[in-house]
């Protein structure tokens, strides 16, 4: 299987280092301008606690040295920091876990990759949400709202127009980009209202 530059996509050269991440001095240097980027735009809420996984292309958690992870097992887990230096997989994700009310919205083809433009019932979802992270999902399309609510058994919402709307409390990763909406916090609000008219 050909490896592939995080940065442009592009394949990286066969005798690259099995470390190696990009295919150029140049795709490094913006990698790291953008993993910098993206640690100053995340809610410290998930920057300091330790439920950070890897993930494969097929959405499977990994450990940050690239072995099987799993949402229920701690020990499986890793740092912010070791999880972000990590090479395994092709992202980094955050565990959701019942020891707190940390919630994710995730709402299918949201938003043009092209333009950025939202669909109008999403941006009506991310105005009643309000002053919280919402970030761009690794598909471009889609969008995770980020905040505070109970929520223990996970729901999957089909809308009329074929679109879903997930909600997420806790045996679930995450994947996170860092790559946040225009306008948006890098802050938690309590969804627990919003949540409740999702799920009505």
């Amino acid at each position: 299987m050909t490896r592939t530059c995080e940065h442009c996509g592009g394949p990286l050269a066969i005798m690259a280092r099995s470390h190696a991440r990009t295919c150029s001095p140049r795709c490094r240097k913006a990698l790291s301008r953008a993993a910098a980027k993206a640690a100053r735009s995340l809610p410290v809420e998930l920057t300091t606690r330790d439920r950070w996984v890897r993930w494969s292309a097929d959405k499977r958690p990994l450990t940050a040295t690239g072995m099987a992870a799993s949402t229920t097992n701690p020990r499986t887990w890793s740092t912010y920091k070791e999880a972000t230096e990590s090479v395994a997989g092709v992202g980094r994700g955050f565990v959701l876990s019942d020891v707190d009310d940390i919630v994710c919205i995730d709402l299918d083809h949201a938003r043009d990759p092209r333009t950025g433009h939202l669909e109008p019932w999403a941006a009506a979802i991310i105005r009643e949400a309000g002053a919280t992270y919402v970030e761009v999902s690794p598909s471009r399309t889609g969008l995770h709202i980020w905040g505070r609510a109970d929520v223990r058994q996970g729901r999957k919402i089909r809308r009329s127009d074929g679109t879903a709307v997930e909600i997420y409390g806790w045996g679930r990763f995450i994947t996170v980009t860092g790559d946040r909406v225009d306008g948006c916090p890098s802050t938690f609000a309590d969804l627990s209202g919003l949540v409740a008219k999702l799920t009505a």
